[in-house]
């Protein structure tokens, strides 16, 4: 646990800046989700309003050599979509928009999935599916928590549904640096003793593809797709652990859960 950092009062208030501001560039950018509109429209509406709105900074933009603020991952796409200019968005589409921001030298990080028009039952479960596993796994968040039970409930509330969890891809700690300890994985994986604390604050962003859970990385080295070309969702908040349960720190309008829970 010596190396995962704990928030004190004032880190935690600079972490709540910046997951709202995360969470207002995700609400601000559905307004302008409709067929016709390309990634890189979005891309631009979200740096503008990131950097002249907000007055912070888009987190992935030349983040280990990314070129875009933003990531644009449209259907197939797991995640890590580069936003273009010959991508335009058609009616049936899913896309997940995933947002890190800058502000205060402290990051926010959320993604959630947007539909373009109708879209198939399919697409539809899958989504729904995807933000509900994240929910279930949230509800369990208080201190003295095993890390690992997280990814057991959200594996075993996909499975279930008959969907699959990616593998590759996790959660992760959050402050100061955009990644930092603890991984935080979507699957049962070995319990390392890993306990919540009160003050760590990390992401969960669970990845689940409607069909198999393997995936490919396109020559770009940065695109993930589906390696059996099935649809794919995430959904992804930033949360702080508290003294009795957790605070979801990029909360939006419409979620269904509360922004603030006691976990019993």
């Amino acid at each position: 646990m010596n190396n995962i950092s704990i928030k004190n009062s004032q880190e935690i208030e600079k972490m709540r800046i910046s997951g709202k501001l995360t969470a207002e560039v995700l609400e601000m950018i559905e307004h302008y989700l409709s067929p016709g509109i390309t990634t890189s429209d979005i891309d631009n509406i979200c740096y503008n309003y990131i950097i002249n709105k907000q007055k912070a900074i888009p987190a992935c933009l030349g983040y280990n050599g990314f070129p875009k603020s933003i990531c644009t991952s449209v259907n197939n796409v797991v995640c890590h979509g580069i936003p273009n200019t010959s991508q335009i968005l058609k009616k049936g589409d899913i896309i997940n928009i995933d947002i890190s921001i800058i502000k205060n030298g402290y990051h926010g990080d959320s993604s959630k999935m947007f539909y373009i028009g109708d879209i198939s039952p399919v697409a539809n479960k899958l989504c729904y599916t995807t933000q509900q596993s994240l929910y279930t796994a949230i509800k369990l968040i208080k201190p003295g928590i095993r890390l690992f039970k997280l990814g057991k409930k959200i594996q075993e509330y996909v499975e279930k549904r008959k969907f699959s969890v990616v593998r590759e891809y996790c959660g992760h700690g959050i402050g100061k640096l955009f990644h930092e300890p603890p991984q935080i994985l979507h699957y049962l994986g070995n319990d390392n003793g890993l306990t919540l604390k009160t003050g760590m604050t990390f992401t969960i962003e669970p990845m689940i593809n409607a069909g198999n859970k393997e995936v490919v990385c396109e020559k770009d080295g940065w695109t993930i797709k589906t390696k059996d070309q099935s649809l794919s969702a995430q959904y992804e908040h930033t949360i702080l652990v508290t003294e009795n349960g957790c605070e979801i720190l990029t909360y939006q309008h419409k979620e269904k859960i509360q922004p603030v829970l006691i976990n019993e």
